[in-house]
C-alpha cells in the first residue's frame, strides 16, 4: 500500500488545525503559559514576518537555542513559513562543540535563551551575515552582549514590536521542503547537522500516533528536551496531528513525575535512556495507580522492571527503534513480550530493514548479529543527508542504505533486536560482547545507581579489549567489588564478567540522556580502577 504523504508538511498541519479547533488548547507550559492550535498559528505568522523584515529568507538558518518554553514553537514554525530552515541546538553546549554547530550552520538569526549567553564566551566565529541575536526570557540588560561582533543583539518582546514584512513572505511549504537540520549528538566527533524534510519530521508524529494509538482525547506530558525529535516532533507533532493536548516541563524529574503525570490527567508519554529506571526506583506508594497513563514508549527496558513498572503504574509499554536520521522504522505490538532490546516489528510500507555484515555489506541470517542498515519506501521520510558534510552523507549512504553503526539480529517472528553500538560492542577471548546487556545487569544490583561498560585496552590483550564498567554509587564511594562479580558471574556469561571496576559519582551523558563513552574508554586504567586480579578473583567454569 502506497502511504499518501501530499499533506506531511508542519506549516500546512498548523493552518489546518488552527481552521479546524481554533482556541483548543494545544501545548501549556509549567511557567503558566499556553498555545491554542489558533494562537500557534496566528503568533508564528507574526514571528515569521518580523523574521522577514530582519532579511531573514528562503534557505537561511535560524539557530534556536531555549528551554522549553512557548517561543520555542512560535520560533519553529514562523521560521518554517518563511522557507527559512530551523536549528535546534543543545541547550548543553558550549565552547567548541557550539562554535562547530555555529560554523557549519552559519545562522542568519538565532533566538537565544539569556541565561545560555555565556555558552558563547570562547565561540569564535559563525556567520558573517548574522543579522541579530534575539534574547527570550531572563533578566535582559538594556545593554544587551553581542553574541558575535557587529550583529545586534534585542530583547524578544523589541523583535515582536518590529515593523517586520508583508503576508507575501509566508510560503506554503511541501512535505519535500527542507524544514530543519538537527545536530547529532556527537560523542565520538564533531556532531553532523541532519538535513530533514517536513514529510521526515511529520513521521515521527504519525508513527506515535498510529503505535501509542492516540486521538483527540489524549494529553501528553513531555519532559524531554524540545530540541530534540522525541520531544518535539514524537510529542509535540503527534498531538498536533491528533488535535490533542500537550503539557510540557522545562527537565525530567523521576521525583515529581508521577505527580506532573496525575495533575495533567497524562494518557500517553515518552522516556527515553535511564528515565524510566530512574522512575521505577522511586518509593512506591499506595497511589502509583492513580493516574490515567495508558501508553508509554520506552527505550531501553530490562527485564529487572519492565514488568513490574506496568503493574505498578497500570500502562503498557512500547518499545521502538530510530534515530535523527532514519525516524522510527520499528515499534512493537502490544502482543509482544518485554523483552530487553526489542525494537519491534518493521513498518514495511514505510521502510525497509536490513541486519547485514559491518564490513561486507551481506545479510546476515535470521538471530545473527550485525550492522542495521535501513531505507525509505515513501518519498521524503527520511533525512537528506548531512548539511555541507558530503563525505560523511556518502559513508553512511554506501550500498544504497543508510548505515546506522548499530548492532542488532532478527528473531523467528520478524522482530529487530538492538543490541549495542557497533564501537560499543566489545570483543575479548574471540567472543563478542554487548556492552548493554552487561548494563543491564549490574544495573539491577543494589548498591549501584547506574553503569556503563566500556572495552578497554591493556597491555598483554593481544589486541583485544577487556571489560571495565563505571558504576554510578551514592557519592561515588567504592563498594564490595568482589560480591558485584559474584552477581555478575551468576547472571551474565563467564567471559563478559568486567575485569575492572571504577567506583564513580556520575558519567557524562549528553542532554538527551546518552552516555558519553569515548572518554570513559580513553581513561583507560586509573589510580581509582580495581582490577579483579590484583585479588587473585576466578570465574569457575561451568562443567
Amino acid at each position: 500500500m502506497t502511504v499518501d504523504t501530499s499533506e506531511w508538511s508542519l506549516v500546512g498541519l498548523v493552518r489546518r488545525q488552527a481552521a479546524a479547533l481554533g482556541e483548543k488548547e494545544f501545548m501549556s507550559f509549567e511557567h503558566g503559559t499556553a498555545l491554542t492550535y489558533a494562537s500557534l498559528d496566528r503568533d508564528s505568522d507574526d514571528l515569521a514576518r518580523k523574521l522577514a523584515g530582519l532579511g531573514v529568507g528562503p534557505g537561511d538558518r535560524v539557530m534556536v537555542m531555549l528551554k522549553n518554553r512557548i517561543e520555542f514553537m512560535l520560533a519553529m514554525i514562523g521560521i518554517m513559513k518563511i522557507g527559512a530552515l530551523f536549528v535546534p541546538i543543545n541547550t548543553e553546549l558550549k565552547g567548541a562543540f557550539l562554535q562547530h554547530q555555529m560554523r557549519n550552520a552559519e545562522p542568519k538569526a538565532i533566538f537565544l535563551d539569556h541565561g545560555l549567553r555565556d555558552a558563547f564566551d570562547v565561540v569564535k566565529g559563525g556567520s558573517d551575515n548574522l543579522a541579530a541575536t534575539i534574547y527570550v526570557a531572563g533578566d535582559v540588560p538594556e545593554q544587551r552582549p553581542e553574541v558575535l561582533a557587529g550583529a545586534p543583539a534585542m530583547a524578544y518582546e523589541a523583535f515582536m514590536a518590529l515593523d517586520g514584512a508583508g503576508d507575501d513572505v509566508l510560503v506554503d511549504a511541501q512535505p519535500h521542503d527542507i524544514a530543519c537540520i538537527m545536530y547529532t549528538s556527537g560523542t565520538t566527533g564533531p556532531s553532523k547537522g541532519v538535513l530533514m524534510p517536513h514529510a521526515h519530521c511529520y513521521q515521527f508524529g504519525n508513527g506515535i500516533v498510529l503505535n501509542l494509538r492516540m486521538t483527540e482525547d489524549d494529553r501528553q506530558y513531555i519532559c524531554m528536551p524540545l530540541f530534540h525529535a522525541m520531544g518535539l516532533l514524537m510529542q509535540g507533532i503527534s498531538t498536533m496531528i491528533t488535535g490533542s493536548q500537550a503539557y510540557c516541563v522545562e527537565r525530567f524529574s523521576p521525583n515529581t513525575w508521577l505527580d506532573d503525570v496525575r495533575t495533567f490527567g497524562a494518557t500517553v508519554t515518552n522516556a527515553l535512556g535511564v528515565m524510566p529506571e530512574f522512575i521505577f526506583r522511586t518509593p512506591e506508594t499506595e497511589h502509583d495507580l492513580d493516574n490515567k497513563l495508558r501508553r508509554v514508549l520506552a527505550v531501553p527496558l530490562a527485564a529487572e522492571w519492565g514488568e513490574g513498572m506496568e503493574k505498578r503504574f497500570g500502562f503498557k509499554f512500547v518499545q521502538g527503534y530510530g534515530m535523527t536520521e532514519i525516524n522510527l522504522p520499528c515499534y512493537t505490538h502490544d502482543d509482544d513480550p518485554l523483552n530487553p532490546g526489542m525494537a519491534g516489528h518493521v513498518i514495511d510500507d514505510m521502510f525497509e530493514v536490513r541486519v547485514v555484515d559491518a564490513a561486507t555489506d551481506a545479510s546476515m541470517p535470521q538471530g545473527e548479529i550485525g550492522e542495521i542498515v535501513v531505507r525509505p519506501k515513501a518519498p521524503f521520510v527520511f533525512n537528506q543527508g548531512y548539511f555541507r558534510m558530503p563525505e560523511k552523507t556518502v559513508e553512511a549512504w554506501r550500498n544504497l542504505w543508510f548505515h546506522t553503526s548499530d548492532a542488532g539480529y532478527f528473531d523467528e517472528q520478524g522482530r529487530l533486536y538492538y543490541a549495542d553500538r557497533i564501537k560499543d560492542r566489545i570483543r575479548r577471548r574471540g567472543e563478542n560482547i554487548s556492552s548493554f546487556e552487561i548494563e543491564q545487569v549490574i544495573n539491577d544490583y543494589p548498591e549501584v545507581n547506574e553503569s556503563a561498560v566500556v572495552g578497554i585496552r591493556v597491555e598483554g590483550a593481544g589486541g583485544e579489549d577487556e571489560v571495565k564498567a563505571y558504576i554510578v554509587t551514592d557519592g561515588g564511594k567504592d563498594i564490595d567489588n568482589v560480591a558485584l562479580l559474584d552477581y555478575c558471574a551468576e547472571n551474565i556469561p563467564r567471559f563478559a564478567v568486567p575485569r575492572y571496576i571504577e567506583a564513580v559519582e556520575e558519567v557524562a551523558k549528553t542532554a538527551t540522556g546518552k552516555i558519553q563513552k569515548e572518554p570513559l574508554r580513553q581513561a583507560g586504567v586509573t589510580n581509582r580502577t580495581w582490577d579483579r586480579e590484583s585479588v587473585g578473583y576466578k570465574i569457575a567454569r561451568r562443567v
